[in-house]
């Protein structure tokens, strides 16, 4: 996957002397990394033949199991002792299931979701949660370091995504609340704007707080 995370991802493994064979299904989202030194691959499956480790970073779980175990997938190209690791946001069991199926075949699997947005993708300095055996994690090191900054190893397949889901439990009720205390502000008839500008100097400051305000008389 080459969107707004996997691109950034990529150019970093690049920037740090590290082959890359890339795939999209989009093909036009390979583009800008085969210019930037990138080889192309065919399919995922193909990807996988030629590479030591293969890793993924797609929207949902249905698009990690088409492009892991799907026609063409990796499972299909990855030769025994071959590690893949997936860094999109699915749901644990499914990473467990897909892990099984791998090992079956002598493939070890990390499901290491990460947090931080593109902007840190971008700088190398991702968080990531990594759920899989402590060996392939020190395999996994020298690549996952390219990109990553915070690498914590929280436990066997599936671990990984857990964290996430705990992560994104953290962030969604930390936009809620920033909201709703712009929504109290608003309604009380003070500016919102001075109130987040109060609110980063103290306590309640946050790296989700500093959310962009609408400039017009709408309410929130």
């Amino acid at each position: 996957g080459l969107g707004a995370m996997g691109a950034p991802m990529a150019r970093n493994l690049l920037r740090h002397g590290h082959a890359v064979i890339v795939w999209a299904r989009r093909p036009e989202a390979m583009a800008p990394l085969l210019a930037a030194g990138a080889e192309s691959g065919a399919s995922p499956a193909d990807v996988a033949a030629r590479s030591d480790i293969t890793i993924t970073m797609v929207t949902d779980t249905r698009a990690v199991e088409d492009v892991v175990l799907g026609d063409g997938g990796i499972v299909h190209g990855a030769r025994s002792g071959a590690l893949v690791i997936d860094h999109s946001t699915i749901a644990p069991d499914a990473a467990r299931r897909i892990a099984a199926t791998l090992a079956a075949r002598g493939i070890d699997m990390l499901d290491a979701p990460v947090s931080g947005g593109a902007a840190a993708a971008e700088a190398g300095t991702l968080a990531i949660m990594v759920g899989g055996s402590e060996a392939a994690l020190d395999r996994a090191g020298p690549v996952l370091s390219c990109y990553g900054q915070a690498l914590v190893h929280i436990g066997p397949s599936g671990a990984g995504q857990v964290a996430k889901a705990c992560n994104q439990i953290c962030t969604i009720v930390n936009q809620l609340g920033a909201a709703e205390a712009m929504l109290l502000a608003e309604r009380a008839g003070v500016d919102p704007r001075k109130v987040k500008d109060a609110l980063m100097g103290g306590f309640g400051a946050s790296r989700i707080s500093p959310f962009p305000l609408s400039n017009t008389d709408e309410p929130l």
